[in-house]
């Protein structure tokens, strides 16, 4: 599976795809070792990427296939039920999956998420203050910030 650059509003993000699906997806950081190559579905995710980074869209359509144990397929697929600009805690998204003692291997799930943002790990937060991410605090509380300042313009009314 090749790697591309996926040149967005926010950086050039990298991402890893087969076929129409995006498999992994990197934040902006020293070069991922190339060659690279591009691809269609890397040109759909770089446009839905800065749509939602400028907060003209909410979401996004571009494929994607996760590969993992049944419990963190469930955990990922929960966390697209979150509304765009809310936050859940570790404990409440174990909840959620059915597993309420959980929150320890929820936050397992959220650190092996291969496609951060498409599947908003982001908006799963510390019961005391903001928890982890794996591309580093300053991410999170930048996507926490987008989604405040848009959340009526996608709010459900």
């Amino acid at each position: 599976m090749p790697w591309g650059k996926v040149p967005t509003v926010w950086g050039v993000f990298y991402a890893l795809w087969e076929g129409e699906a995006i498999r992994a997806l990197r934040f902006p950081h020293p070069a991922l070792p190339g060659p690279f190559q591009g691809a269609p579905v890397l040109e759909r995710l770089a446009a839905e990427l800065s749509a939602y980074f400028q907060g003209r869209s909410a979401g996004f359509s571009v494929p994607v296939r996760l590969d993992g144990p049944a419990f963190f397929q469930r955990v990922w697929e929960e966390l697209l039920r979150i509304p765009y600009g809310e936050t859940l805690t570790y404990g409440e998204l174990a909840a959620r999956v059915g597993r309420p003692k959980a929150a320890r291997a929820v936050g397992q799930a959220l650190a092996k998420n291969p496609v951060p943002i498409i599947i908003p790990c982001h908006r799963i937060v510390a019961a005391r203050g903001l928890g982890g991410f794996g591309p580093g605090l300053a991410w999170k509380k930048k996507l926490l910030a987008l989604e405040a300042a848009h959340k009526a313009k996608f709010s459900p009314r």
